[in-house]
């Protein structure tokens, strides 16, 4: 029967022999396992920080820009031709089945007065569905409804950033801000959403009804312009019928003909961050997978040092067979050294892995995030790695003639 006890002990004894060899051997094991888990901490890290800005922007959104001029062949980019109104909005929402909300933008960038302080920024007006679309909650107050709009209310809801430049620690709900010399009253403040993928601060705007905005801030020779449409979808499989039901709505609105070319253009937000999530996942798999080579050399590292150790000890092997060892006590005994390698290694190697992630964190910045599966994923892989590569030179020393072990010099 095999003494497992005795077998650990023997090749505790061999590895503690040769610590210098033992440390090199499970080098390339360290940087493995280092390298396998800092990769995909960086690549975990990404994906989130995308997800996170999917949810901050909204779910199953689309976005409806208007078309382009060309004074003199010279085109201008979208938006600069007024085509959407809010008869589209109205419309959009009522005839396209795959949509759940609309909401118009019409609006611009002004300076903000409240008391001695000043801050510019962008100013959205629109309607009460804005929030629903953009999933944006309110920190306090509350929203204004669809009599204000249809009033020509002067309400504001403040973004956090406005917030923390105009009133720092005051309350800002109840106070009086002037836009454009106007007096808006401050009724609620935003949730905190951050950056958009971009880099926008999504958190320094303001929002107020849409009729102010076009009537007494950002007038237009076009009465019911609006320069951007938020449509969010039912859910994310409705995406494409509602981005198919909205082209064709719009087309036959704008009574464009089928030869003709759109003089809006539909966006798929949460399509085109979806796809840099799915991008950054597979970047993730394949950095872990280019690290994971490391390992690969590493065993093999492992296995070149196991086969110097079996001629090494030949002599030693011999004795062993000679007082009774059996094939299986020999090899399990290279078996375990090996194993005892590749794991010690493991766990060096999970620490600086674990520790190279906070330190690019800390110093560069970049979003981390250490999944304790790839962590246990990482040992167990190291570990089979060194069973993989101590097997042959195990094998190797179990078909040794015990009467040719005993004479080798």
């Amino acid at each position: 029967m095999i003494n497992i006890p005795s077998t650990f002990k023997i090749s505790f004894r061999a590895l503690r022999v040769n610590k210098m060899r033992s440390a090199l051997t499970m080098l390339g094991i360290v940087i493995g396992v280092g390298a396998v888990i800092a990769m995909l901490a960086v690549g975990k890290g990404a994906s989130q920080k995308i997800a996170d800005q999917i949810a901050s922007i909204g779910s199953n959104l689309l976005i409806i820009l208007p078309g382009s001029t060309s004074p003199g062949g010279v085109r201008m980019g979208l938006g600069t031709l007024p085509t959407l109104t809010m008869g589209d909005t109205e419309a959009i929402l009522k005839e396209s089945p795959a949509v759940a909300d609309v909401a118009p933008e019409h609006g611009g960038v002004a300076q903000v007065i409240y008391g001695n302080q000043n801050w510019a920024t962008g100013i959205r007006g629109t309607t009460p569905n804005m929030l629903n679309v953009r999933e944006w909650q309110l920190a306090s107050g509350r929203p204004f409804t669809e009599q204000e709009v249809k009033s020509g209310a002067k309400v504001c809801l403040l973004g956090r950033t406005v917030v923390d430049n105009l009133f720092g620690n005051i309350d800002p709900i109840g106070q009086v801000v002037r836009i454009k010399k106007v007096p808006f009253t401050v009724i609620g403040v935003l949730e905190p959403k951050g950056q958009s993928l971009t880099g926008a601060d999504q958190d320094d705007t303001i929002l107020l009804p849409i009729t102010v905005a076009q009537k007494q801030l950002f007038g237009t020779q076009f009465p019911g312009m609006v320069r951007i449409i938020h449509v969010k979808a039912k859910s994310t499989e409705d995406l494409a019928a509602a981005e198919k039901q909205i082209n064709e709505l719009l087309r036959q609105r704008h009574r464009i003909g089928p030869k003709q070319e759109n003089d809006f253009t539909v966006r798929n937000l949460t399509q085109i961050m979806q796809t840099q999530e799915q991008s950054s996942k597979v970047m993730a798999l394949l950095l872990g997978a280019i690290a994971s080579v490391s390992l690969l050399v590493g065993g093999i590292g492992i296995m070149n040092i196991m086969l110097v150790s079996v001629t090494e000890r030949t002599r030693e092997i011999g004795i062993r067979m000679a007082v009774g060892a059996r094939t299986w006590d020999i090899r399990l005994q290279f078996i375990i050294e090996a194993l005892t390698l590749s794991l010690i290694g493991g766990v060096i190697g999970i620490i600086i892995g674990v520790g190279g992630s906070k330190i690019l964190s800390a110093f560069a910045e970049w979003p981390t995030i250490i999944s304790p599966f790839y962590v246990v994923l990482a040992f167990c892989f190291s570990g089979l790695v060194g069973i993989f590569f101590g097997f042959y030179p195990a094998y190797r020393a179990s078909l040794l003639d015990p009467i040719d072990a005993l004479r080798f010099e």
